[in-house]
């Protein structure tokens, strides 16, 4: 089932291409309702603030209230759920990069020279000012850096992200779904056991973490074929019960190897009687 992940860029004329592509594929399109519904229930935050945060729009207060680690966890979490479901395609929120090392996965990335994103932007606005058109492309473009920064540290427009990057203003939108259409029929991108089995345990460990980090501090985790190894230290040897067996109760989980260890404490002789 084809997987594919785009980039949101503003005026490249990727809305088009992702709908063109899904037309053809019959894929379902994830807008961005759906992704910022689904942390905000996990999370617990308001929809507007996730909303805000994702969309590089919060203020000071809110990006300096709003756990981003914790956001980016959920985040990646959503965006790996939609993915085992497959026949999907995903713009935005960081999903190129969070597949990017799934084989199947087509990572792609819509972009155009500012001068062709400008005319675009005047023409779905009908407007006919080049320095606004220009600010608010701009302005786009440093909310969504700040948001990958922030949930991810990464560069999003790095090339060696991306399966391919299709400049609109060089290609049809037509030309571009073509392109794509061709990728998902490559044996390359063909998804298989392995592969699904990769994609899973970037879930399942996705879901560890979730649960981990929003009881236990400084507990780390792997996930291989749905097998799940802990590892950190604690001076607590309940904390360790406590984690396998959090561990063991996440969704997919098939076992748990806990390599934890546990520090025993030592009163300094300043302390003793």
């Amino acid at each position: 089932m084809a997987v594919i992940a785009m980039t949101r860029e503003m005026a490249t004329l990727g809305r088009d291409v992702a709908a063109g592509l899904a037309g053809r594929l019959g894929l379902t399109v994830v807008h961005h309702e759906l992704v910022e519904h689904e942390i905000a229930e996990r999370t617990g935050l308001p929809e507007s603030e996730v909303h805000r945060f994702l969309e590089g729009e919060a203020s000071l207060l809110q990006r300096w209230k709003i756990d981003s680690k914790r956001l980016s966890r959920y985040t990646a979490r959503e965006i790996l759920e939609l993915a085992v479901k497959g026949n999907v395609l995903i713009r935005g929120w960081g999903a190129t990069y969070l597949l990017r090392s799934i084989p199947h996965v087509i990572s792609v990335r819509i972009c155009a020279p500012m001068a062709f994103r400008e005319r675009v932007l005047m023409d779905r606005l009908g407007i006919s000012d080049h320095n606004q058109s220009r600010s608010e492309i701009v302005r786009n473009d440093a909310a969504h850096n700040r948001t990958m920064q922030k949930l991810f540290a990464v560069n999003w427009t790095d090339p060696t992200l991306y399966t391919i990057v299709l400049n609109t203003a060089r290609l049809r939108v037509q030309d571009c779904v073509e392109q794509l259409v061709s990728l998902t029929q490559s044996r390359a991108f063909q998804e298989t056991a392995a592969t699904r089995a990769m994609l899973m345990d970037e879930l399942i460990l996705s879901r560890v973490r979730s649960a981990l980090h929003d009881r236990f501090g400084g507990i780390e985790a792997t996930v291989t074929s749905g097998k799940v190894a802990l590892t950190g230290a604690t001076t607590d040897e309940r904390l360790i019960v406590e984690a396998v067996r959090l561990a063991h109760s996440v969704d997919g989980v098939t076992a748990v190897e806990s390599k934890m260890s546990h520090i025993a404490f030592q009163r300094s002789t300043s302390e003793l009687p």
